[in-house]
């Protein structure tokens, strides 16, 4: 991170503290002396913490989908085999230190019922995430009910990994979902 980019530190300091402690319970003093700046140049960046919690939002779902497409297109060639790979990566992700479920559930949770606009960043992060499952699953062959399929397992994995703190919900889930591949695609000759 450039240190003379005061967006990016303060989306950097609101980060690591809304994920790791809870929208609500950061104010804006906590990432302003996170982030090594003034009060006044944050505001400066962020009129508001509705624009800091949803800049920091969109962020996220920019990285985590990068980070994820890049990992199964990386770990896997046939289509199939991609589809596999999600819940590999996610159980990447949920082995990570610091883990807390997936952050637009969590701010959703939070906030959804009285900011519309994290309610519609957290829905527009879950609509990317079917719309990328659906390709993958198109390309597959599969059905299209297929990738909605997959996107339950994945969110159900998603919660049980934080709920329990346990990374062993990805591979569950991938269990479940070569199960539900085996029975959707036609056999593999």
């Amino acid at each position: 991170m450039d240190q003379h980019d005061p967006r990016g530190l303060i989306l950097d300091a609101a980060e690591e503290l809304f994920y790791g402690q809870g929208i609500q319970a950061v104010g804006m003093d906590a990432v302003r002396a996170a982030s090594g700046l003034t009060m006044r140049r944050l505001y400066q960046q962020f009129p508001s913490k509705d624009d800091l919690v949803e800049a920091y939002l969109r962020r996220r779902d920019g990285r985590w989908r990068a980070d994820l497409a890049a990992y199964v297109a990386g770990a896997a060639t046939p289509p199939r085999d991609q589809l596999l790979a999600v819940f590999d990566w996610l159980g990447r992700w949920f082995a990570e230190p610091g883990f807390r479920g997936c952050a637009f559930v969590n701010s959703f949770g939070e906030l959804g019922a009285v900011s519309p606009g994290v309610a519609a960043t957290a829905r527009q992060h879950k609509e990317e995430f079917n719309a990328y499952l659906a390709c993958l699953a198109e390309a597959a062959g599969a059905p299209p009910a297929t990738a909605a399929q997959l996107a339950l397992l994945a969110e159900g994995a998603m919660t049980t990994a934080a709920v329990h703190g346990d990374p062993s919900a990805a591979a569950d889930a991938k269990a479940a979902a070569r199960v539900l591949l085996d029975a959707a695609l036609p056999a593999r000759t």
